[in-house]
This record gives structure tokens, sequence and C-alpha cells, in this order.
């Protein structure tokens, strides 16, 4: 039996504005009727970002507190996922909410180039945001930019820094990092099966127009998908997406074409080895 598709809305992120896409939720309660939204289409975890008034990115705790609280108030059992990307803040002040424990987090465990700028995640601070995670007991998801990143978690992995099977994402089509290629990819659901076991969970991640050729791939791969405003603004080259769900739906089509049942929020939370939350 095909095991159930995981999909994961990233609601935000740090870059989309409103003059990009009227969709693009930045206030937490326009986060929170887009992510229930999101929850009603299909989705089982919320990857969340947080921004200030004028649409910049931001770490500030309280408002991490604020849109935890809301999640688990309006979509019961989905998993929050908060970002301790670099792009909302530098140091230690990217993982500043942790003390929240949100289910997951994501960690970047090696450095890549962006755009138009170095995305940095030096080995201490890597290490001390896995040591916050240990200590809320919050899973990491692995955002891998590159293979090297695949291995560093494996290395991690064995030396006690990630006590769980790595949750490894894939990500693909950032300009200047790793490009959507399929033989990679291939590469990629190789390397985490040789290294964390033929059952192993894994997820991917496409940006801008990649977004539904990394669903796809993902969905037909047996693996779990990633989608939402954050990576893609767009339903196609002449459509703007109108909301996260809409983007949920998407790949739900995806599994229905493939198979594959979409896992709702206890599922997700089996598959990922996290407690039950309340339902």
């Amino acid at each position: 039996m095909t095991a159930p598709c995981i999909i994961c809305v990233a609601i935000t992120g740090s870059l989309p504005r409103k003059e990009n896409n009227p969709a693009v939720p930045i206030t937490v309660s326009e986060q929170l009727e887009s992510t229930h939204e999101a929850f009603e289409a299909g989705a089982a975890i919320v990857h969340a970002h947080v921004r200030n008034d004028d649409e910049t990115p931001s770490s500030d705790p309280d408002k991490f507190a604020a849109l935890k609280e809301g999640i688990e108030k309006h979509c019961p059992g989905m998993i929050i996922q908060f970002s301790t990307g670099g792009r909302s803040g530098a140091g230690k002040t990217r993982g500043g909410m942790l003390s929240l424990a949100p289910d997951m987090a994501s960690l970047s465990v090696g450095s890549n180039n962006f755009p138009n700028r170095v995305y940095e995640n030096p080995p201490d601070l890597v290490d001390w945001l896995a040591s916050e995670m240990r200590r809320y007991q919050i899973k990491p998801e692995i955002e891998a930019f590159d293979l090297s990143h695949i291995l560093k978690a494996a290395q991690m992995h064995a030396a006690g820094q990630i006590t769980d099977t790595p949750y490894v994402q894939f990500v693909m089509g950032v300009k200047n990092a790793m490009p959507a290629d399929k033989a990679v990819f291939d590469f990629y659901v190789e390397t985490v099966k040789r290294l964390f076991g033929a059952d192993a969970p894994w997820c991917a991640a496409g940006i801008g127009a990649n977004q539904s050729v990394l669903n796809e791939w993902s969905v037909a791969a047996g693996g779990h998908a990633r989608t939402g405003l954050e990576d893609n603004i767009r339903l196609d080259k002449d459509r703007l997406a109108p909301s996260n769900a809409a983007l949920v739906k998407r790949v739900v089509a995806l599994c229905e074409q493939n198979g594959r049942s979409v896992a709702d929020a206890a599922t997700a939370r089996r598959i990922l080895g996290l407690h039950q939350g309340a339902q």
C-alpha cells in the first residue's frame, strides 16, 4: 500500500509581499485565516514565518506565540513548524521563538548561495539551533539546499545532535543554488534511503515555477510535498494563486492521480513520530 502524502503549506515566507500577490498573508490574523483554509484543503503541516507591519521579516517571539495559539485553536492537531531561516534575523535571534516549543522547526545545516546573497549557516549557529530543538523536544526539518546538507544531517544524527531519524526536505530551484534536476532529485532520494533507511520519510520543495514540478516528482516517488505562497505566488504563468489553499488543492489532485491518500494531521504525526496533538 502506498503511504499517505503529507502536505506542508508554507504560508508567508520572508520575501513575497502584497504588491506581488494580494493573497500573501502578512498579519497574524491573515495568517490564521489562510492557514485554516489550507488545513481544510488538506495541509497537515504549516511552515510559519512572521512579518512586521511594514511586511519586512521578523523573528518576534510574541508574533510567533500569537500565531501558534491561533493555529492550535482553529486547526486542531495541525503540525506547527517554525522557520529559523536567515532572512528573518541574525545569529541566535533566528531561534528566539524555539522556547515556544512548536512541533517542528526548520534547520539549515550548511551555507549556500541565494539569488543575491550568501545564506550563511555557520557551524556554531547550526549546533546551537539543534541543541535548542533538542532542549524543547522540537523535531527539526532539515532544509537541504545541497547534497552536503543531507550528509551533514547524517553526521549530526550519528553524533546525537539530531535524536530522531532526520526528516529531510530537498529545496530545489533557488537561483544560484541547486536547480530542479531530476537526476539529482533521484540521487537525493537514494541517499536519504541509504543513510536513514528505506522507510525514512522525506519531503521536497520547489521554488517559483519549480513548485509544481517538485510536487509531481515527490508525490510520484512516494515522498511528501511542500507548497504555498512562500515559494510560489502563481498557479501558472498567467494567473496569481488566489490563496494558499488553492496551491494545496493542486497537490491533493496530484495525490489522487498517483493513487495516494492525503495524510490528515494525526496520520502525519504518526509518520513523523510526533506526539498526537489535540484533535
